[in-house]
């Protein structure tokens, strides 16, 4: 069975740093770009980042600069380090592995996590 799991979410103040994990297990996911997409409440599920299978990497306007996505392909892992964290990334964030389609949008994506919540207070 084919699951992707989140860890790392939580409370910070503005300004902070947190590191979110994304743990895949059931299959390999080398092979794979592996992306976060983040859901304010209220709001449609957004693009964050994705890595390439061969580490190329793309990050959503709102985000970039602040964010980084890595991966660890030995251990199956995907990582997100936030830093310079503002009230508008409220949000769940997932873990999802690309099936096929741009990078960019939701139903591209075979494979999700059920989500970590990350609140940023002001």
């Amino acid at each position: 069975q084919v699951q992707l799991v989140e860890s790392g979410g939580g409370l910070v103040q503005a300004g902070g740093s947190l590191r979110l994990s994304c743990a895949a297990s059931g299959r390999t996911f080398g092979g794979d770009a592996m992306a976060w997409f983040r859901q304010a409440a209220g709001k449609e599920r957004e693009f964050v980042a994705v890595i390439t299978r061969d580490y190329n990497t793309y990050y959503a306007d709102s985000v970039k600069g602040r964010f980084t996505i890595s991966r660890e392909n030995t251990k199956n892992m995907v990582y997100l380090q936030m830093n310079g964290l503002k009230p508008e990334d409220t949000a769940v964030y997932y873990c999802a592995a690309h099936g096929r389609g741009l990078y960019s949008i939701s139903l591209s994506y075979d494979y999700w996590g059920q989500g970590t919540q990350v609140t940023v207070s002001s």
